[in-house]
């Protein structure tokens, strides 16, 4: 993995908890790991099925809603 071992990733481990901080550490980790995913769906060309079942979910959803308005 880029030719780090294990000390050079702990040392850059914490130094990044000494600059954000424990508190944001995990929030960072998940955007990290949300980006590397969009990632590879994109190179991998899942991203078009996901928005279209974003789309369809929103058309579902609105006509879940007439349903329920109509009762």
């Amino acid at each position: 993995m880029f030719g780090l071992n294990t000390t050079e990733l702990i040392v850059i481990l914490i130094i990044a908890l000494v600059v954000f901080g424990p508190n944001k550490l995990p929030l960072i980790g998940g955007a990290v790991g949300k980006s590397i995913r969009e990632f590879k769906k994109s190179l991998s060309g899942d991203a078009d099925t996901d928005e279209k079942n974003k789309k369809d979910d929103g058309n579902a959803a609105k006509e879940d809603k007439k349903d329920n308005e109509e009762k």
